[in-house]
């Protein structure tokens, strides 16, 4: 559950609307449970969409938080996950 609440917690620093969107399944990208429901396992594609003030910051941390594997797990030293 670790990335989903990582993702979750991005987005929410952020005003705008986030979405998650795979296989046409559009969640919302604020909502750890929403995100889990997804069912985006790791390498799976997605498309993250924000609208609002800070949008374009959305996307870029999100994109990043994303492409990099969530290294925010080996800081915290939950490495079993995931």
């Amino acid at each position: 559950m670790r990335p989903a609440y990582l993702f979750a917690e991005t987005a929410s620093k952020f005003d705008s609307k986030i979405e998650v969107i795979k296989d046409g399944i559009r969640i919302d990208g604020k909502s750890v449970l929403s995100i889990l429901t997804l069912g985006a396992a790791q390498g799976a594609e997605v498309l993250v969409e924000a609208t609002g003030p800070d949008a374009k910051d959305a996307v870029k941390a999100l994109g990043e938080l994303l492409i990099s594997g969530f290294p925010a797990r080996a800081e915290t030293g939950d490495a079993s996950a995931g």
